[in-house]
């Protein structure tokens, strides 16, 4: 260029592409199914729930009651549904707790000696607890539940999922339980059950055919439809109809503990149109926080402070939405209450305890004639 050139006036600043540029690169993300992002859109969860007019919501407002257990006649407690304990009088079904048992690894007071020490019902095959003491526990639950400890159980090998699997006696006696996380049954005197310690456990009786399931509902198997697929199950395999059916939905993590992240919701939103109204922005009900609220003050701008709404997940909710789409009418959904963070005297709590936790078990069954 000579010296004396002006130099060229550029048409738009060198760090954005030009509108040919930006259009071309809008048709490549559409035809990708993605849309670029911009400065306009609303960034950050919190300001997307806002948008979307949810009730921000103290922790305590969401905090269910403690249910009241039931004393089994071998003396285990137990939790059932008040409207199944008379009809249909062929069921059986229970929800255990940390309560009643022999374990002791899990247990407050694991160390105190033996005329001192409380037992826990733990029912899962985990790496902390022994396996001889898991087997009579099971024994007892088994034995509270149907009056008789011989009564086969069968379980499973839960991976989160949506598999299903018809049960019969002899699964009772596998080695190892098959992977999946609903079982559903037509055949009398065996007993079903799923293992938890935080995610919803949902029992399901036919009152005309005499049919069963019990479902594992994790976030991962919500998502996934477990309880409404294995609906779907129930009456292909025993032509079970939706107004037939009754439901119970047992403890788990409440919408007052259960904080996830924005993948989470990310998730619901590609199945359920109705995702958003599963999940609330709740506000940490910590004591000194409310009554000190200046010691918790930051410097950093609105929005980029960790303190703040968390996105919680109403799971109970998820599961009695999905109940209700598969065809039941909302008086056959009965629910026991508590929450397994909150009512950790009564439950075992994986989040509650950092993993260091027992499982329950949520049961259902053909009385044999």
């Amino acid at each position: 260029m000579p010296r004396n050139a002006a130099p060229k006036t550029p048409s738009q600043p060198q760090n954005e592409p030009a509108a040919g540029n930006i259009a071309d690169l809008d048709a490549l993300y559409a035809q990708a199914g993605l849309v670029r992002n911009r400065r306009e859109t609303p960034a950050g969860i919190t300001r997307q729930l806002r948008q979307t007019r949810l009730a921000r919501m103290d922790a305590e407002e969401l905090r269910p009651p403690a249910p009241a257990p039931q004393i089994a006649e071998n003396g285990v407690p137990l939790l059932r549904v008040s409207q199944w304990q008379q009809k249909p009088k062929w069921l059986w079904h229970g929800f255990s707790t940390r309560l009643g048992g022999l374990s002791r690894i899990y247990s407050a007071n694991q160390g105190d000696s033996n005329e001192n020490f409380t037992g826990e019902l733990n029912l899962g095959f985990t790496a902390a607890d022994e396996r001889e003491l898991v087997i009579r526990n099971r024994l007892l639950f088994t034995e509270a539940v149907t009056g008789s400890a011989s009564t086969p159980l069968v379980t499973l090998r839960q991976i989160h999922s949506n598999g299903l699997h018809y049960a019969a006696r002899w699964d009772a006696a596998r080695e190892r339980p098959q992977r999946g996380d609903g079982l559903m049954t037509d055949e009398p005197g065996i007993l079903l059950a799923v293992q938890t310690a935080d995610c919803i456990p949902v029992l399901v009786a036919d009152r005309k055919r005499k049919a069963v399931a019990a479902f594992h509902a994790g976030w991962r198997g919500a998502v996934k439809r477990i309880v409404e697929t294995g609906i779907g199950r129930m009456r292909t395999e025993f032509g079970s109809k939706p107004e037939d059916l009754i439901a119970a939905i047992g403890p788990g993590v409440g919408p007052c503990c259960y904080s996830v992240g924005d993948e989470v919701l990310t998730e619901f939103e590609s199945q359920f149109a109705y995702a958003r109204e599963l999940f609330h922005e709740v506000f940490d009900s910590d004591s000194v926080r409310k009554k000190y609220p200046m010691l918790f003050l930051t410097q950093r701008a609105p929005g980029h402070s960790p303190i703040g709404p968390a996105l919680h997940l109403d799971l109970l909710e998820a599961n009695r939405r999905q109940l209700l789409d598969a065809g039941l009418k909302a008086d056959a959904i009965q629910t026991t209450g508590g929450c397994t963070s909150c009512h950790r005297e009564l439950f075992f709590s994986h989040r509650a305890s950092q993993g260091h936790a027992g499982r329950m078990m949520s049961a259902i069954g053909i009385r044999p004639k």
